[in-house]
């Protein structure tokens, strides 16, 4: 398989399309090789517009919803990230690549030591990952001048919100299918947030998430 014929296709006719212009965003898509964050078998399927799967059940996003994203953070060389949900990896590697260190919390392990061998192959060093829930944030790295979250949630986490800087950003899916909504969140002061909907869209559950399930009413 040509893998650079197929990622060459995966930007122009996916992502693009998808308004992901930023030059930078777009550069950086044929530096760091999706190929190499999947598992063998799924190599030839990398550059699809599909949710692969991943070993714990959940899925790793689309390559134009992972490119949009972070587009949409507006990343600073200088920013300190965390990211909720390592997966597969790759999106810790697109996060890296563009600010100063990246924190991934993921709660499968499995994951997480295959995540840090794929990191360490492509020579990407400033990550810290940890094992853990990455809703509850992590207080003694906090704040964070950008936050990841890497599957959908059925409510914004206070949390996350709480461990912003100020003039931080979140971006987030929330909602329930077959309707979610991308959100970005800016810490304007101490106890100022602003909240714009992006997009709509539908991606997986985030593991974890289960605990801000809202009361709902049952007739």
């Amino acid at each position: 398989m040509d893998f650079e014929q197929a990622r060459f296709n995966m930007v122009e006719q996916q992502i693009r399309p998808w308004e992901v212009l930023d030059p930078a965003i777009l550069d950086l898509l044929f530096h760091v090789k999706r190929e190499d964050f999947v598992a063998e078998q799924q190599r030839a399927l990398a550059f699809t517009d599909v949710e692969l799967p991943l070993p714990n059940g959940g899925r790793m996003l689309q390559p134009k919803q992972e490119a949009r994203m972070v587009q949409d953070l507006s990343l600073q060389p200088g920013d300190k990230v965390l990211e909720v949900g390592t997966g597969s990896g790759y999106v810790t590697a697109l996060l890296a690549k563009l600010t100063e260190h990246v924190y991934s919390v993921e709660c499968h392990a499995t994951l997480l030591h295959t995540a840090t061998d794929r990191l360490r192959h492509a020579g990407i060093g400033n990550v810290t990952l940890i094992e853990g829930n990455g809703l509850l944030g992590l207080e003694k790295h906090a704040p964070f001048d950008a936050i990841f979250v890497g599957g959908s949630v059925p409510v914004v986490p206070e949390t996350l919100k709480q461990q912003l800087a100020i003039g931080g950003r979140m971006i987030v899916t929330v909602g329930d299918e077959p309707v979610m909504t991308v959100r970005l969140i800016h810490r304007i002061s101490e106890n100022d947030f602003s909240e714009s909907k992006l997009y709509e869209t539908v991606i997986s559950r985030l593991s974890g998430s289960d605990a801000l399930e809202p009361e709902r009413f049952v007739f």
